[in-house]
């Protein structure tokens, strides 16, 4: 897994470089969990890490350049931000 982590961090990080390195791991991390849990709660079949890492992909390729302005209106991911105090 950590290598699934480690490729959409680089490529998040290709695609907006408004974000630290600790920045993009943890949009990473949070989209994953998010999906997954989502995925889950929507009663679907686990379809495995290649599915989750083909769905972030999407994401990133879509929306990932922007996804630093996310935190100014969504205090649901600020919070995870705040707690990390990074440091640019």
């Amino acid at each position: 897994m950590q290598d699934s982590l480690d490729r959409l961090t680089n490529r998040l990080l290709e695609q907006n470089d408004q974000l630290s390195y600790a920045e993009a791991r943890t949009w990473v991390e949070l989209l994953w969990e998010d999906f997954e849990a989502t995925y889950a709660k929507a009663g679907h079949t686990y379809k495995g890490r290649e599915m989750t890492e083909k769905v972030l992909i999407q994401w990133i390729d879509n929306y990932g350049s922007e996804l630093h302005e996310v935190l100014k209106n969504n205090p649901r991911y600020q919070k995870w931000f705040d707690q990390k105090r990074f440091f640019h």
